[in-house]
């Protein structure tokens, strides 16, 4: 099976209780929902207002549906951060 890393930063990883872990390769939309479905509802609300980088490159507004997560990539899970 082909596998990409997803890496939790912040309140993800706090959600998640892990850095990172492995998911099956997909569309950004699939490696997000079995994540979802592994960690429940409080990661689920921040995959849904998060920013995500695949392989360093931002997703940005794309439809995660349509965004290719390939065997052997990176996402980054970037939440919305608070600073001044």
């Amino acid at each position: 099976m082909s596998e990409v890393t997803v890496r939790f930063w912040a309140a993800a990883r706090e959600a998640a209780g892990l850095t990172e872990e492995r998911y099956p390769a997909g569309s950004l939309a699939e490696v997000l929902t079995a994540a979802a479905a592994r960690h429940g509802n409080r990661l689920a609300a921040i995959l849904e207002c998060a920013s995500f980088l695949v392989d360093g490159d931002p997703v940005g507004k794309r439809d995660r549906s349509a965004v290719t997560v390939g065997a052997g990539a990176v996402v980054e899970v970037l939440p919305p951060f608070a600073g001044g």
